[in-house]
């Protein structure tokens, strides 16, 4: 039994615990992956979340050119081409932050490398037209991605992301985000 091994995890454990209680009570909800994603989305978004949020809508857009639209919010580690889409007719946009396009070795640190919208609609259109089957981990072509682009590259003209946004955006970068600072570094820890 590799006993230092053990306890290190059981102190590192405890230290994320902490970490991750501090995390909820600024976001309000229980530290799950998808509330932390839909809460920095709302924050650089402007988007009014579903106090129950459903499967198919996390809120709507409160303004800016998609003022009063519908969004799901998604968030992978990596972009690895695949997306979980549903067939609500309530849903009108997909906003979806990715860390690095290629995931990096066994650990996937979170971060916001890239973020897409996609036009709910005209997505399951095209993935149709191509009998991609609608749902869970659904391929989506590379093309589709690259033109859905708003950050960092502005690809899709539907939203452009003001500098304030971009900057929020940009230190969620799975880079900047990186072990190996002590969390004594951190005075709010």
């Amino acid at each position: 039994m590799d006993e230092d091994g053990l306890k290190s995890i059981a102190m590192l454990l405890q230290a994320r615990n902490d970490i991750e209680a501090r995390i909820a009570d600024i976001v309000g909800r229980p530290l799950a992956h998808g509330h932390l994603s839909d809460w920095i989305a709302a924050q650089i978004f402007d988007i009014e979340l579903e106090p129950a949020p459903s499967r198919a809508v996390d809120g709507w857009f409160r303004s800016g050119p998609l003022a009063g639209r519908t969004v799901n919010v998604k968030h992978y580690g990596h972009n690895d081409g695949l997306l979980d889409l549903n067939d609500s007719d309530e849903l009108e946009y997909y906003l979806v932050m990715t860390g690095p396009r290629a995931p990096r070795g066994a650990h996937r640190p979170w971060g916001i490398d890239h973020v897409y919208l996609f036009d709910a609609f005209d997505l399951t259109q095209s993935l149709r037209a191509y009998m991609r089957r609608i749902g869970v981990a659904t391929s989506v072509r590379a093309e589709l991605w690259h033109a859905a682009e708003i950050y960092p590259r502005a690809a899709n003209q539907a939203y452009r992301l003001d500098p304030v946004q971009a900057a929020a955006l940009a230190g969620f970068r799975a880079d900047r985000l990186l072990p190996g600072i002590p969390l004594r570094a951190f005075p709010c820890l």
